[in-house]
């Protein structure tokens, strides 16, 4: 395990493969951490990458530098966290491969700052966030998936998740995965990054943000300014959506026109973990990614 010092954070993280490697960053999301790609790095490794998985705020011994600094989860931060990282890693452009907030902070930090990413592996294609559009209703199959965020709306919510993190993420892993056999080992090797002092206080405001219910961290408003303009994504991409996932229900191959440069959008037969249920076709995604970035020079 390594610390990267950000302005905000010690983010931890771990490295695999050749220093000398193409960078990639490979970012988990709520309620994961990096075990997602403990299959896929070393596929990625073994292609020559450099491949770096840090823990996101609030998960695992990532840790804030400050106590007086907001425990925010909103998207602008999340992306900021990836620049700060490569910032502090001393890297100047790397592919981001995410899902869930990994795919959102990646997305966010492609559109905002094409000059540092150098290709992107997103599920749920463009996964920013339209607070505008997330202030009014789904239809009600989708809402009824998206009961923890309705629940997090509420001091209720915030008592049940810190005082029933693992069984509340377990059943959301279930939710999620509806094909996907793990175990609980599994599910405890992960579970253990949910005992950071700032999980509930980063989750909480995260989803009360993204319903525009909460205010954001005032040093990152000039962002979500920039976001709340859709701009598009103009690196290589491949966008990727899990078959079963219940979370995008009929795919987000439709979102084809946020993307400018060379785009490619895969179906794959998995859940919302894709990386962890299938790991090949993630590494697959990102080395295609790659050969993108090779054959435009």
């Amino acid at each position: 395990m390594k610390l990267a010092q950000t302005g905000a954070l010690h983010i931890a993280y771990d490295e695999v493969g050749s220093a000398d490697g193409w960078p990639v960053v490979l970012s988990h999301g709520f309620p994961y951490d990096i075990c997602a790609y403990e299959a896929v790095a070393p596929l990625l490794a073994a292609a020559g990458a450099r491949v770096f998985m840090p823990y996101l705020r609030g998960f695992g011994p990532t840790r804030f530098r400050h106590a007086e600094t907001m425990r925010s989860g909103q998207q602008a931060a999340l992306a900021s966290d990836l620049i700060g990282l490569l910032d502090s890693i001393g890297v100047e452009r790397a592919i981001l491969a995410g899902y869930d907030w990994g795919g959102l902070a990646s997305c966010v930090a492609a559109a905002l700052w094409p000059e540092r990413v150098a290709g992107l592996v997103s599920l749920a294609s463009y996964d920013v966030i339209d607070i505008e559009r997330m202030r009014h209703p789904f239809p009600p199959a989708l809402e009824s998936v998206m009961w923890y965020q309705h629940l997090f709306q509420t001091e209720r919510g915030r008592e049940g998740l810190a005082e029933n993190r693992r069984d509340l993420c377990w059943l959301l892993w279930r939710q999620w995965s509806p094909n996907w056999n793990f175990d609980e080992a599994t599910f405890e090797r992960t579970a253990l990054s949910f005992d950071n002092p700032d999980f509930v206080d980063v989750v909480i405001h995260s989803y009360r943000f993204d319903f525009g219910l909460a205010a954001g961290d005032p040093a990152y408003e000039d962002l979500e300014v920039r976001l709340r303009k859709k701009p598009k994504i103009s690196v290589p991409a491949v966008t990727l959506d899990g078959e079963d996932d219940p979370l995008k229900p009929g795919g987000t191959a439709d979102q084809a026109d946020m993307f400018t440069g060379p785009h490619e959008h895969r179906t794959i037969a998995s859940g919302h973990n894709l990386p962890q249920e299938r790991p090949s076709a993630f590494a697959d995604a990102v080395q295609k990614v790659r050969k993108m970035l090779i054959e435009s020079g």
